[in-house]
């Protein structure tokens, strides 16, 4: 197969953690379940067909470097589990807009360069596919960013909460120009949200009710401390807590259903630290309360997810497929287009993969009555 050319935008602890994997994983083999990767291939691409040929940052310590040696500069802390051998790509200087929040100044220090022709870049580097990993908050660099990508004919794969698949005039622009989308905010593999979704689905679907819910995070890294800023945390609270309340026959308000970034704990470095509390109403009008925490590297957790998000808009690229990818949106993303249980989403996303209609699969998913 041919390789995957992928250009990158914010080279923080996430791309940090995709382009560590890619390396980590590129001469996997074999017909067995491989721990922490989903697909090792996917529509006949495998993880190391992925090749990084652009990357765009802001910061002093990345800008002008091999992307192999930026994914480790400070402010980064995610774990170092992969060596990365030198990509031959430079970090290019973007534009600034509101990709630094008030808890940032200081501690990211903008690079002097010159800003870069972003758009002729990517052409010229001939990208298929861009993965945006800019900051929380960040909505007019994130825009700025996707009519970069229509403007040089890539494939988007937002991996942040600020609303482009999910909104229609952008998916019309996507489609219109043929181009694949993905988004937004990326769901990790085994995370936070995804953990609240299947257990308030195991609620509704064994007949309790849902009456109240909370979900409190907290990490080290720089994203937690950019959202210590709360005005840039509104699309956010808002993609969290409508993923978990869309699985709800009955919608909580925001009062019943408190979803969010809770504080910043700078020794937690990557880590994630999230405390889930549900409380219901089960037989005889009794209560059924759960709690749990889970532990996870954050943007490892989510390195998995965006490498088969990557190989999905490049099949839809190969199919010329244009616009919003429904099923890879919804099973990938917090806030895609369309909602479904994490099941139907991964039903429709292997559908995708195989080439077949993602309606193909509603009679199974939903047999008639």
């Amino acid at each position: 197969m041919a390789r995957i050319r992928v250009a990158v935008v914010g080279v923080g602890n996430c791309a940090s953690s995709l382009v560590q994997g890619v390396e980590f994983y590129r001469r996997s083999s074999g017909r067995s379940a491989i721990p922490g990767l989903m697909h090792l291939e996917l529509g006949g691409y495998h993880v190391g067909d992925i090749e990084f040929v652009a990357a765009f940052d802001i910061a002093t310590g990345k800008v002008g470097r091999d992307l192999a040696d930026a994914v480790f500069a400070a402010p980064n802390n995610t774990e170092r589990f992969s060596s990365v051998p030198a990509t031959g790509v430079e970090v290019r200087r973007g534009p600034t807009y509101d990709g630094i929040g008030r808890y940032l100044n200081g501690v990211v220090s903008e690079s002097p360069a010159a800003c870069d022709a972003v758009a002729k870049t990517l052409r010229a580097t001939g990208a298929e596919v861009v993965v945006c990993y800019l900051p929380v908050g960040a909505e007019i660099a994130t825009r700025w960013y996707a009519e970069q990508a229509l403007a040089a004919g890539c494939a988007l794969v937002n991996c942040i909460p600020v609303f482009i698949a999910k909104d229609a005039v952008w998916r019309s622009r996507f489609e219109e120009r043929c181009l694949p989308l993905i988004g937004d905010d990326v769901k990790s593999q085994v995370g936070a949200t995804i953990v609240h979704r299947v257990l308030a689905n195991l609620f509704c679907e064994r007949g309790v009710r849902v009456d109240r819910t909370y979900q409190l995070n907290f990490g080290g890294n720089s994203d937690f401390r950019n959202m210590l800023e709360r005005e840039r945390l509104e699309s956010k609270k808002r993609s969290k807590t409508d993923s978990l309340t869309s699985q709800l026959e009955e919608r909580l308000s925001d009062a019943e259903a408190h979803i969010g970034p809770s504080d910043f704990v700078p020794w937690l470095t990557d880590r994630k630290w999230c405390y889930i509390r549900i409380e219901g109403t089960s037989f005889g009008n009794l209560p059924l309360n759960c709690e749990l925490k889970l532990e996870v590297w954050d943007s490892p957790n989510s390195a998995g997810v965006v490498i088969d998000a990557i190989r999905c808009a490049k099949l839809a690229l190969d199919r010329r497929i244009g616009g919003a990818l429904i099923g890879p949106s919804s099973y990938f993303m917090k806030s895609p287009p369309e909602q479904f249980t994490d099941y139907e989403a991964r039903a429709r996303t292997e559908a995708f993969i195989r080439g077949e209609p993602e309606e193909s699969i509603e009679k199974s998913i939903h047999p008639i009555k």
